[in-house]
């Protein structure tokens, strides 16, 4: 959209169940944060809005483990959230929650129009539930092997490994997440959002409409899944946490977390424009309104097809701009896992670098997982803050505000005559704005970091090439000059690099005495102005942007996770324990026998899948094993195989599978056969009893 009237930015509400972590920040917050700030200094009107997500399983599940309600966990975390937020320097307008108030009435009017319209469909189906906990168990709470790609960690709704639309019945052998017991089937009625209804409006909107200007991971996954064929999706569920239904029939069913939680957005919005006198519709109902979400790359579905599909459906509200989701950021080569406490936390950070927000910021943005996951490493964390942001950012900036003060007590000296170099820096300044507004828009944040920081290369290159200090005494007039259009570059610096580092810019401001111009600098002014600091303006004394983080702050980091490394493995080394009783009959369905693979092959596209050939006896058949990370083909041929050959065949990315080998896997993760002794001669095709 081109000169939209204002903007509406939304970052995704992280769920109350536990803190925020370096991978929250780097898929969604810090890039979030640089738009917005961005925004705001070219004078744009602008809501950023955000909130956290109350709703949903996850929380009824955290709360009966602790022995507290959900309204406990949920502030808990709220409380803990938002002050990393706010101590972090991510710049809400509005931080919400969805277990207020103008949140239930906000999306209970959303579902009550819909419901008058017709939008939605009502279905009696039968539903995946757990005997054991007594409950239906939401998509997320359904793990299995996925029928498209063999993924064994699938959930009910997606599959993270090849982004495949399911549902939780799809599942190959379905068990629950909460007490690991198969579910059973049992019947409820929902309302359903159509969504095989909107194929033609999606694909006319994202197919044809953002082929262009949407991010290729985006529009890639959002092709597969409409290419796929959309299904209808339930908008209600069987629980008593959550936003109650409020249509007859909906007793003891509430809003789908998934429904009610974008509606937060809209809510959050609410909130804001109450508190500061203004009208939230335009924000939302103008199509003068720029819409952009920032989410992470597992949300892409429910923000650029089911939300929009929503507010389609609803009729009155715009559809987001973009939504440039970001990949994964792993953890020293390692998927982040909350569970097993495989992060780093925000306010963990936040209490072992006090002062150094901006330094986690500048990396976690160096690193962007903006096309592809991308790793964080504290080794490189130290050699970013060391080697860019002291030797280059922090030395341009002391250097320059120290030589005022010692040659001309904070005064802005006058220039004389202009070199060639000079009157090449002084017009180089202008072209950073553009420069870095070009990457910007294009949610190109880790470039237009980059691209900030060659200001402050040149301001440091500039000064080591002209040495003012070897000059104060022999040429006063040239050292003025050189320091004058030092300034210049620092007083830009202040202003572009503020969406980055904030905290920084602002200390920066405050030693270039900002908050004496009569109107402060924005960022079209560095374009516009020729001259940023006038002569004759008194900056102030200088103090130190960054610091040098040594060997022993960045080993009591790696120390904290080798210790997580070695706690994880002795839980892994825990035997699992028994599962309920399963009788003779249940037992004696399977038919277990003695193969040899006798053909091995990696498929093609994927990960982990492995094409077989076994001889069980009986014949020759393929097997479609999720083995790949663990074996090479070649190390495969001959050996012996435990397979149940009863399994009703299955397509595995194409490949039809007629068989399931046993495997195991031992502490370190590693997939381990078991196999008969190979030692001795066993015929294939042997029963195993």
């Amino acid at each position: 959209m081109k000169n939209p009237k204002r903007y509406t930015i939304t970052a995704a509400l992280p769920y109350t169940n536990g803190p925020i972590h370096i991978g929250h920040l780097a898929g969604v917050y810090v890039p979030a944060d640089i738009y917005t700030r961005y925004l705001k200094l070219k004078g744009e009107d602008v809501v950023f809005v955000c909130g956290s997500d109350e709703h949903g399983v996850p929380i009824t599940i955290k709360a009966k483990k602790e022995g507290v309600s959900p309204q406990d966990v949920v502030d808990k975390y709220n409380a803990i959230i938002k002050r990393s937020f706010q101590d972090f320097g991510i710049q809400f307008d509005n931080y919400s929650r969805t277990s207020a108030k103008v949140h239930h009435d906000t999306a209970t009017e959303f579902f009550q129009n819909m419901y008058d319209n017709d939008k939605f469909i009502e279905e009696t189906t039968e539903q995946l539930y757990d005997e054991k906990a007594d409950q239906f168990l939401a998509d997320r709470f359904v793990t299995g092997t996925c029928p498209k790609c063999g993924n064994e960690e699938a959930y009910g709704d997606q599959c993270e490994k090849c982004g495949s639309s399911l549902n939780a019945t799809d599942l190959i052998n379905p068990k629950s997440a909460i007490t690991g017991d198969v579910p059973t089937l049992k019947a409820t009625k929902h309302w359903f959002l159509p969504l095989d209804r909107y194929d033609d409006f999606l694909k006319d909107w994202i197919i044809k409409g953002h082929k262009k200007d949407w991010k290729s991971n985006v529009y890639g996954q959002c092709k597969s899944w409409i290419d796929e064929g959309l299904r209808a999706r339930a908008v209600t569920r069987d629980l008593d946490w959550g936003i109650p239904v409020p249509v007859e029939g909906g007793e003891g069913k509430v809003l789908y977390v998934w429904f009610d939680a974008p509606i937060g957005y809209i809510s959050s919005t609410k909130e804001w424009a109450e508190r500061e006198g203004k009208d939230w519709e335009p924000y939302w109902k103008d199509e003068d309104t720029k819409l952009v979400h920032f989410i992470g790359k597992d949300n892409i579905v429910f923000h650029c097809i089911i939300f929009p599909v929503m507010l389609k459906a609803e009729g009155s509200y715009i559809l987001p701009d973009n939504v440039p989701a970001n990949e994964f950021l792993n953890l020293e080569g390692r998927k982040l896992s909350t569970s097993r406490n495989w992060a780093v936390w925000l306010h963990e950070y936040l209490e072992d670098f006090s002062g150094q927000e901006d330094v986690l910021r500048y990396v976690l943005t160096a690193n962007a997982p903006e096309t592809k996951d991308n790793d964080f490493t504290w080794k490189d964390f130290q050699t970013r803050n060391n080697s860019e942001l002291v030797a280059i950012y922090g030395n341009f900036i002391n250097r320059v505000v120290v030589l005022t003060n010692k040659y001309y007590e904070g005064m802005v000296p006058e220039a004389s005559a202009f070199t060639e170099t000079d009157l090449n820096v002084l017009s180089e300044i202008k072209t950073f704005p553009q420069s870095i507004s070009d990457s910007i828009e294009k949610y190109r944040f880790r470039e237009a970091q980059g691209v900030m920081m060659n200001l402050a290369r040149l301001g440091n290159k500039y000064l080591a090439d002209e040495e003012p200090w070897k000059l104060q005494k022999t040429d006063p007039e040239r050292t003025a000059t050189i320091m004058y259009v030092a300034l210049q570059v620092a007083g830009a610096l202040a202003v572009i690099s503020e969406p980055f580092v904030p905290f920084t810019a602002e200390k920066l401001k405050n030693m270039l005495n900002f908050e004496a111009f009569s109107h402060p600098l924005l960022w079209g002014d560095i374009s516009k102005l020729d001259e940023l600091i006038p002569a004759g303006h008194q900056i102030n004394l200088a103090e130190f942007l960054f610091s040098k983080i040594e060997d022993d702050e960045i080993q009591n980091q790696i120390d904290k996770l080798e210790a997580t490394k070695v706690s994880n493995s002795e839980e892994e080394s825990k035997l699992e324990p028994q599962k309920e009783e399963a009788t003779f009959e249940d037992f004696s369905k399977l038919d277990l026998r003695v193969g040899t693979i006798i053909s091995a092959e990696k498929k093609a596209k994927t990960k982990k899948l492995m094409v077989l050939k076994v001889d069980t006896g009986l014949d020759e058949r393929t097997i479609v094993s999720g083995i790949a990370e663990h074996y090479k083909p070649e190390e495969l041929v001959g050996q012996k195989v435990s397979v149940v050959v009863n399994l009703k065949p299955i397509k595995l990315k194409g490949t039809l599978s007629e068989g399931m080998i046993l495997m195991t896997q031992d502490a370190s993760g590693k997939l381990t056969f078991i196999n008969p002794d190979s030692d001795k001669a066993v015929p294939n095709g042997i029963v195993i009893n």
